[in-house]
């Protein structure tokens, strides 16, 4: 890092250090408006199946939102910021890992791998969606490159998305895993089966399955995108570790998703994200007040609903452009290829929300 980069990050902290501080009687506030809403919604979409089963879908979709917002609570906890006791976070991140079925350990360590290398074109592959430059592409092998496109589908990654990574990459250990995430991961498994199972034996299989899969497939979809959104948009940022700094990373690498204010809420403030990724410590109710507060961080780029769509059809990084381009884009590069570059060592990366 530059002295320039240093001093500059070192002056952002200190604006947005008052904001780290978190509220005791906020966040049990939060706790209580967000799992409160959602048992209700759970309840409701049940008992509605004897009525009509779209008024089922009804209920599911806002029972689906308040998972959202249940993980943002779980993703305070992994960043130490929900209470300032760490016991707590952990044992509240465990918790609220069984609700929205991700294991707190494991995601704590990716995710913490995702901040210290975020927009680094030489640290991808642990904890983001899969992103390969135009030249890695064009030199890639032909197999390789069809894997990539269907990875890239938007049907495949927010249609298969949510069950292939909540349902069947959650449930495991990653390779090298120490103990304690290891046994964080079994847990989390054995009380997932537990709540499950008591649900099933309560209220039928049936009804189980006509109620919670819709959510879990909902949130599972908004979350994946959320995390597409937040750095995947025009004018983002991505270097080579040379080039790259975190001040550029959090502020030009991670948007600021200007949301309308209920869905703002859903989601926790996460929109905010060009601010979280500067100050992780920052607690997700301090987010939009750091950002009001700290002028240069308002000049991040920001997407709306509208503006984020574009983003679906983002599909390589344009290194030489500074931008990302679609698979048309580059056919006529295909004609020629550069050389390969395969021993450039690109992992290909879990997805994962944030």
């Amino acid at each position: 890092m530059t002295k320039s980069n240093a001093t500059q990050l070192s002056s952002l902290k200190k604006s947005v250090a008052p904001f780290e501080q978190n509220d005791h009687k906020r966040s049990i506030n939060q706790l209580i408006n967000t799992l409160g809403p959602l048992i209700l919604l759970w309840a409701a979409a049940y008992l509605s199946l004897s009525v009509s089963y779209w008024l089922t879908l009804l209920f599911a979709v806002p029972a689906a939102g308040f998972v959202i917002r249940t993980f943002i609570i779980f993703h305070d906890c992994c960043h130490g910021s929900f209470f300032k006791n760490r016991k707590a976070n952990d044992i509240l991140g465990t918790l609220t890992g069984v609700l929205t079925l991700v294991p707190y350990r494991q995601w704590k360590h990716s995710h913490s791998i995702h901040h210290a290398g975020s927009s680094n074109l030489d640290k991808r592959g642990i904890g983001d969606i899969w992103i390969m430059t135009v030249d890695e592409y064009i030199a890639a092998t032909p197999l390789k490159r069809l894997y990539y496109r269907i990875y890239r589908n938007p049907l495949v990654m927010f249609g298969a998305g949510p069950i292939a990574v909540f349902l069947i990459q959650y449930r495991f250990n990653a390779k090298g895993a120490r103990r304690k995430e290891r046994m964080n991961t079994y847990l989390t498994n054995i009380l997932i089966a537990a709540l499950y199972g008591a649900m099933i034996w309560a209220i039928g299989w049936q009804a189980f399955l006509l109620v919670q899969l819709p959510i879990v497939f909902v949130s599972g979809f908004l979350g994946i995108w959320l995390f597409y959104v937040q750095h995947q948009f025009e004018d983002t940022f991505f270097e080579h570790e040379e080039e790259w700094s975190y001040v550029m990373a959090a502020v030009e690498g991670s948007s600021y998703y200007k949301l309308p204010k209920v869905l703002q809420w859903i989601t926790g403030n996460i929109g905010f994200h060009h601010v979280h990724h500067l100050s992780p410590k920052v607690p997700n109710y301090n987010l939009e007040l750091a950002h009001n507060a700290t002028p240069p961080l308002q000049k991040a780029t920001t997407i709306t609903i509208g503006t984020s769509l574009k983003a679906l059809h983002f599909r390589l990084w344009d290194e030489e452009n500074k931008g990302f381009v679609g698979f048309k884009e580059i056919k006529a590069r295909l004609r020629h290829p550069l050389p390969s570059v395969e021993g450039l060592k690109v992992r290909k990366p879990e997805l994962q929300t944030k």
